[in-house]
């Protein structure tokens, strides 16, 4: 091929590579969000969306009628396919497994679906969704959370409609048994999260107990990376005890509060531990009173907030 028409194949490959991003980026975000709730995991999620992407620059656009609902079906599939390979990592996961953690202003809630659970991103609601199949998963959020009707989910999932209704109602009735009701104001959720904040670090058994409900329970994930408790820890005074445990092994805590917000909905704080790294505590609180308690620390599931720990040397 003569120089010229290389360079104008080039151009050409290059134009068609721009109108394509032009198209995807309207959806990225919608797309992103899907892939999150189907793998409890951004980082993951946006490799979905990636994978996507580069099936979206070699398709014939021309002949796809509904551009979103095509990108959708392919992310399905990646994620449900990326759950059938991680099933045995899950497995053999050191510890709890805990959702990587969102910032309030990363929530990703698709603007046209009329659906209570569009808005909810909460970490018991990830955890009731990973204990489904992946396919019970995905026709779940297709059609509850995103608005698909059980044709389109069907023809996503290589399923008939009736079997598809069926994965649906399976996960809609697991969900609706695992998932907590928790409701605070911003402000008193954002108080009870600096109360909790101080009194664990201090150790401080007598506000603990003034914070959390009786039959309150303590998730920590340190994947294996990072200290942490092995298993969920039951119970009030269980939960005193441990935080009690840590100051008089390790001394009063040395954090740096970066900010208090939502995560995943719910009221906590970001931090940067005494090693340097960043760790998310988020709280589901009920009647003014502290339910769960999810602490992540898997740096593997922080690199979004790693930029924010401060540099080495420094308060």
């Amino acid at each position: 091929m003569a120089r010229k028409e290389m360079v104008m194949a080039e151009d050409e490959e290059a134009g068609g590579q721009h109108a394509a991003g032009l198209d995807f980026e309207q959806y990225r975000r919608y797309l992103t969000g899907l892939a999150y709730r189907m793998l409890g995991s951004l980082s993951e999620a946006e490799d979905a969306v990636q994978d996507a992407w580069l099936r979206w620059v070699d398709a014939d656009r021309s002949a796809i009628a509904n551009p979103r609902a095509w990108l959708a079906r392919v992310v399905t599939r990646l994620c449900v396919d990326q759950l059938r390979s991680a099933r045995a990592r899950r497995e053999s996961y050191v510890g709890a497994w805990l959702p990587e953690p969102l910032a309030d202003s990363q929530i990703f809630v698709p603007e046209e679906s009329a659906a209570e659970l569009a808005s909810d991103l909460s970490v018991a609601l990830l955890l009731a969704l990973e204990r489904l199949s992946p396919l019970e998963r995905a026709a779940f959020l297709l059609h509850d959370v995103f608005d698909l009707d059980f044709r389109e989910v069907a023809e996503t999932l290589g399923r008939d409609e009736a079997a598809v209704r069926q994965l649906a109602s399976r996960a809609r009735r697991h969900v609706a048994d695992q998932k907590p009701r928790f409701d605070v104001a911003p402000a008193e959720g954002e108080a009870i999260a600096r109360a909790f904040e101080a009194a664990s670090r201090a150790g401080d058994v007598s506000e603990l107990k003034s914070l959390l409900a009786a039959n309150a329970t303590l998730m920590t994930d340190g994947g294996g990376i990072r200290p942490s408790a092995i298993n969920p820890i039951f119970g009030m005074d269980r939960i005193c005890r441990f935080f009690a445990g840590l100051v008089r092994k390790h001394g009063r805590q040395e954090r740096q509060v970066v900010r208090y917000g939502l995560f995943n909905g719910l009221p906590g704080y970001l931090s940067i531990e005494s090693d340097g790294i960043p760790q998310v505590t988020m709280l589901e609180i009920s009647a003014g009173h502290i339910g769960t308690v999810y602490i992540v620390r898997n740096p593997e599931k922080l690199s979004q907030f790693m930029d924010m720990a401060p540099p080495a040397g420094t308060a």
